[in-house]
């Protein structure tokens, strides 16, 4: 990872992100100690854990009157 300070940072921002974009990441310094405070890496999709479907099958039970009534806006929310 190659790290910069602040101001280089603000000076070529745009080549920062070209380097990004082709996969760098980038750490940003700060202070007088001059620490890492701040890294720039590329864009990647989040994946997401699946969901778990039917964990509570078996377990609860839902009943619906006879007098209950929704529409289909209802239902969806509009």
């Amino acid at each position: 990872m190659k790290t910069m300070s602040v101001g280089d940072f603000k000076t070529n921002f745009s080549e920062v992100l070209k380097r990004v974009i082709a996969g760098e990441e980038i750490g940003i310094l700060y202070g007088k100690k001059k620490e890492i405070v701040a890294k720039i890496v590329p864009k990647t999709p989040v994946e997401k854990p699946g969901r778990k479907l039917g964990i509570l099958e078996g377990k609860t039970k839902v009943t619906f009157g006879p007098d209950f009534k929704m529409t289909t806006e209802e239902f969806l929310g509009l």
